[in-house]
C-alpha cells in the first residue's frame, strides 16, 4: 500500500493506493494521536507513507516514528516541480504524493535522527534569542535617533553604553522605553548565556563538532551548527554534493549547446549556507590559499562573491576533515 498524506495544521488528507495505482480510499483525519495512529494501524505492515517536508511534519513523524510503515519525507520544492497542477486540492495533493511514491519518483528530503533534530532545536532557540536581542538594540537606536543622540560605543549594550543610556536626560516616554528595553536585553543575555553553556557541553561530547573547532574562527556554536546541518557525512559521496546541499554551487543554464553559470542555487540547508558565508572571512585568515582567493575574487567581482567562493572552498575542506577524521592544519 502506498499512502500520500497532505498534512496541515489541524487536519490531514490521506490517499491510499495499491501497486497498480488504484485508489483504495481517501480519508480526512484530525491531527490527533487517536485518528493518526488508528489510520496507520489499519495499513498493511509493508505500507509506505509519503508526507511533504512542511513546517509541521515533525509532529506526524515523531508520533509514528519506530512503527512499521515506512515514512518518506518529500522535498516540497521538487515535488511541486514534478507535479505542478492547475487545480490544487488536498485530495489531489495527497494522491500525487502516493503516485510519486509508488513509481519511485518521490524527491526525498533527509530525515536526521532524533538526537540531531534535538540539537538543531537548541541551536534554533539560541538563534531566535540573538535575533530578539538585535531587534531590541534597533529599538534603542531608534529612540536615540528621535532625540538626536549619538552614543560613542560600538556595542549599545556594553557596560559603558548602558551607563550612558541610563544617565541620558530625555522625556519620560523615551526614558520608559530605554529602561524597559535594557531590562529585556539583560534577561535575553542571561538566557543566551545559559543556552551557550548547554551548547558547549554538547560539543564536548561530540567528536565531529570538536574536530571543527580546530579551524580558526570556528567556535562551539558554529561547529555544532555545521555538524548538525550536515548530519551523517557519509550520505554525501563527495564534497561537491555537500556544497550543493548547502546551496553554494552556481546555477547552470544549458540550452542549444550553450552553458551559462548564474548565481548560487540557494537550495538545501539555509542554516549551513548562512554559517559558512558568515564565517568566510575567518576562513580566509586561516589559510593562505583561501586568503589569496578572497583577495583575487574580491578585486574582480566584489566582496560578496568572494565570501561565497571561500565558503564553498572551506566546506570542501570540512568534508575532508569529517570523512578522514583529521583536524584542520593551517597552511
Amino acid at each position: 500500500m502506498y499512502v500520500g498524506i497532505d498534512y496541515h495544521k489541524r487536519y490531514a488528507v490521506a490517499t491510499s493506493m495499491d501497486d497498480k495505482g488504484q485508489v483504495i480510499e481517501t480519508v480526512r483525519l484530525k491531527n490527533e494521536p487517536g485518528d493518526l495512529i488508528g489510520f496507520v494501524d489499519r495499513l498493511p505492515e509493508d505500507s509506505k507513507i509519503a508526507i511533504e517536508a512542511t513546517g509541521n511534519w515533525y509532529y506526524f513523524y515523531e508520533l509514528l516514528e519506530g512503527k512499521s510503515p515506512e515514512i518518506h519525507l518529500a522535498h516540497p520544492l521538487k515535488t511541486r516541480a514534478i507535479a505542478e497542477a492547475r487545480i490544487k486540492t488536498d485530495k489531489i495533493d495527497s494522491k500525487i504524493l502516493a503516485h510519486l511514491l509508488r513509481t519511485d519518483l518521490l524527491p526525498e528530503s533527509y530525515i536526521p535522527p532524533r538526537e540531531i533534530r534535538d540539537i538543531r532545536e537548541v541551536l534554533r532557540y539560541r538563534a531566535s534569542l540573538v535575533s530578539l536581542r538585535t531587534a531590541l538594540k534597533n529599538r534603542i537606536h531608534a529612540i536615540l535617533s528621535k532625540n538626536g543622540i549619538i552614543v560613542e560605543y560600538t556595542d549599545i549594550l556594553g557596560k559603558g553604553a548602558k551607563a550612558q543610556l541610563r544617565s541620558l536626560e530625555v522625556r519620560s516616554c523615551y526614558r520608559l522605553g530605554i529602561d524597559g528595553y535594557i531590562k529585556l536585553t539583560e534577561t535575553l543575555q542571561q538566557l543566551i548565556n545559559e543556552v551557550t553553556e548547554t551548547i558547549e557541553g554538547i560539543v564536548e561530547n561530540n567528536p565531529q563538532a570538536k574536530l571543527l573547532t580546530t579551524i580558526h574562527g570556528i567556535g562551539y556554536y558554529s561547529a555544532l551548527l555545521i555538524v548538525s546541518e550536515i548530519g551523517d557525512i557519509t550520505r554525501f559521496p563527495n564534497a561537491k554534493k555537500l556544497c550543493s546541499y548547502a546551496g553554494l554551487v552556481p546555477s547552470v543554464y544549458s540550452s542549444g549547446g550553450k552553458t551559462r553559470h548564474g548565481s548560487i542555487t540557494k537550495l538545501g540547508s539555509k542554516w549551513l549556507r548562512w554559517i559558512m558565508i558568515e564565517q568566510s572571512q575567518h576562513f580566509a585568515k586561516s589559510c593562505s590559499r583561501l586568503e589569496r582567493m578572497y583577495a583575487r575574487i574580491s578585486y574582480k567581482h566584489g566582496k560578496n562573491t568572494a565570501r561565497v567562493a571561500v565558503a564553498r572552498e572551506m566546506l570542501k575542506i570540512i568534508y575532508s576533515m569529517l570523512v578522514n577524521n583529521r583536524p584542520f592544519v593551517k597552511a
